[in-house]
């Protein structure tokens, strides 16, 4: 058993209220280090001979659930108890120290030679003693941390007031005068470097970010510098020492400006995400809760409890819900009516449902939902908790919530990048299929009798790229697009499916009607030609039209039968369209 270390008389004295409150021989706080306990505080006993009681306590070190044994004699988890604990048993109750993510710190363990019983009040009381015992292990984990930065920054308990805001690995300080920006030992080592390895010179900074992410985060930060916005935040990869990119956010704000306005001296901290942004792309992202219970963390620490009857409020909430949800404290003491009323209309119900089956099931909450701040107006958060139930029916949740709004941004980019052709704006390839393949399915489970089907060509086009050249055969194509688009119905499909293909669904139409459009889309063209400056381009487009059946095995089905009428059509001079019907002879349309 390792030895027991010098109690602090912060755990002394809540071991104390704990050992009167519950009129018991001994009250011990027990504390991990390293995975072993060891004793924090202690009442009843000299620690020298508490420490036997250690091993008693191991049981409930790694449960997450309060332990009360009202008598020990006869219990097997008791048997192996140390010699002359007599006065110490039969009475033992230990209730889990549980950081917010569900880590165990340790455990606040009671013992009596007499049999209690706890009720339910008994209970609570035990379990808050707890947190707040839990919130001591907490602050003393992020204040080591802390120290650890201000041993490296010689000036450092100046820069880490400012700082601590943001701080979650490595800080740094940017000097506009001098050209330079200084980082701590913590966000060198973050990239693999160390301490002598980093230059300080500003230039040298931008050429680790990451080429596709330089303008992005050089245009985030001169919107900071030109107090555009309240502090510089931005996510983007960072070349490490080995060569490797991950993933970082930086943080800042400008702490110093000259009577001009302009900048002097900015601080901010950068945070290693790289694990946190592969689980969001591949939507598995769980969030690293945040363990520090300083108000200056960014995020919502929270203690939400519903009773039976369906009353909920929060026990507590931590200054960031200021930010998160633009309210105080007191007014979601008593109620959830000031929460409600701000979550965006759509997501309420699966707010409401996601907590109604984490209360059930006593399953982790977890959910990402939009709110509507008067401030900062729409907004996404995300919300994780541990449920627990209580002795009297109620429901107590430990949380935090986040603002991932500029992840959900990327994300949506993300999306759009996966699915849009970039240069026309048009659905690519991929995207088409996957809509074309739904429209044949709602087709053959008898929504609807067909739907027509369009390959268009722009002709010549290989001719405007070699005389004009591929710029404005680019602008040829986009120019298309356009005009294809203003023709489109809102439930119409289109997309580029190729160099200079198109490719049409129009739902519920005929042949007929597919014709009248490919005509209008021609006219169209006729009456908007294309300049380049002064330069006329020639534009026209060749169309096969087909009509897609529900006795079709696929969606290529129709589209090779458009794309026989399309080569038709230019086989037969060009600017013209063609219809091929399902097994007859061909049609000319003009």
């Amino acid at each position: 058993m390792p030895p027991p270390m010098a109690a602090d008389e912060r755990f002394n004295g809540l071991a104390r209220l704990a050992r009167r409150h519950f009129n018991v021989a001994l009250s011990l706080i027990i504390r991990l280090d390293g995975g072993r306990p060891a004793i924090a505080g202690c009442d009843g006993l000299p620690l020298s001979e508490a420490a036997r009681a250690l091993t008693l306590c191991a049981a409930a070190l790694p449960s997450a659930e309060l332990l009360v044994v009202a008598d020990t004699r006869g219990d097997p988890r008791f048997a192996q108890a140390p010699q002359g604990l007599d006065a110490l048993l039969p009475f033992y109750a230990a209730c889990p120290l549980l950081a917010t993510d569900g880590t165990p710190l340790g455990a606040l363990c009671l013992f009596d030679g007499q049999s209690h019983h706890l009720d339910a009040s008994q209970r609570d009381s035990l379990q808050e003693l707890a947190m707040q015992a839990a919130a001591l292990l907490v602050g003393d984990h992020a204040l080591l941390h802390l120290q650890a930065e201000a041993d490296i920054l010689r000036d450092s308990e100046r820069r880490l007031a400012q700082a601590i805001a943001g701080s979650l690995t490595g800080i740094w300080e940017r000097n506009f005068q001098t050209g330079e920006i200084i980082y701590s030992k913590g966000w060198k080592a973050m990239l693999g470097y160390s301490e002598n390895e980093v230059s300080n010179r500003i230039e040298d900074s931008y050429l680790r970010v990451h080429p596709d992410d330089l303008a992005y985060v050089q245009a985030t930060i001169q919107a900071h510098f030109d107090g555009l916005t309240e502090r510089y935040e931005v996510e983007h990869r960072i070349r490490c020492k080995d060569g490797r990119y991950k993933w970082i956010c930086s943080r800042g704000q400008v702490v110093g400006r000259d009577n001009a306005g302009k900048p002097l001296r900015m601080i901010g901290t950068t945070s290693d995400i790289s694990a946190t942004r592969a689980m969001s792309e591949s939507l598995q992202q769980s969030v690293d809760l945040i363990t520090s219970l300083t108000n200056e963390v960014p995020g919502l620490v929270f203690q939400y409890r519903r009773r039976p009857d369906g009353a909920a409020y929060f026990s507590y909430v931590s200054a960031g819900i200021q930010d998160i949800y633009e309210v105080r404290a007191d007014q979601v003491a008593n109620d959830t009516a000031a929460i409600e009323a701000i979550i965006h209309p759509d997501d309420l119900p699966a707010y409401a449902a996601s907590l109604d089956l984490s209360a059930l099931n006593l399953t982790p909450w977890h959910l990402e939902y939009r709110v509507v701040l008067p401030r900062q107006g729409l907004r996404w958060r995300q919300g994780d908790a541990r449920p627990q139930r209580l002795e009297d029916g109620s429901t107590l949740w430990h949380g935090f919530i986040t603002d991932v709004t500029e992840r959900k941004r990327i994300e949506a980019e993300l999306q759009e990048f996966a699915t849009i052709d970039f240069l026309t704006q048009l659905p690519n390839r991929r995207h088409f299929m996957a809509q074309i393949d739904a429209e044949l399915a709602r087709i053959q489970r008898g929504t609807d009798h067909s739907a027509a089907v369009l390959m268009c060509d722009l002709d010549h086009f290989k001719s405007i790229n070699d005389q004009w050249g591929h710029a404005i055969g680019d602008l040829a194509l986009k120019h298309f697009a356009s005009l294809l688009r203003e023709q489109l119905r809102k439930i119409d499909i289109a997309g580029r499916v190729g160099g200079e293909e198109f490719a049409v669904v129009l739902v519920g139409a005929d042949s007929a009607e597919a014709v009248a459009f490919a005509q209008r889309v021609q006219q169209r063209m006729a009456a908007s030609p294309l300049f380049d400056g002064d330069r006329h381009i020639p534009l026209t487009i060749s169309v096969g039209v087909a009509v897609m059946e529900s006795s079709d095995a696929s969606a290529l089905a129709s589209l090779s039968r458009s794309d026989t009428a399309l080569y038709r059509a230019k086989q037969n001079g060009r600017n013209r369209i063609e219809y091929q019907p399902l097994s007859a002879a061909p049609v000319a349309q003009a």
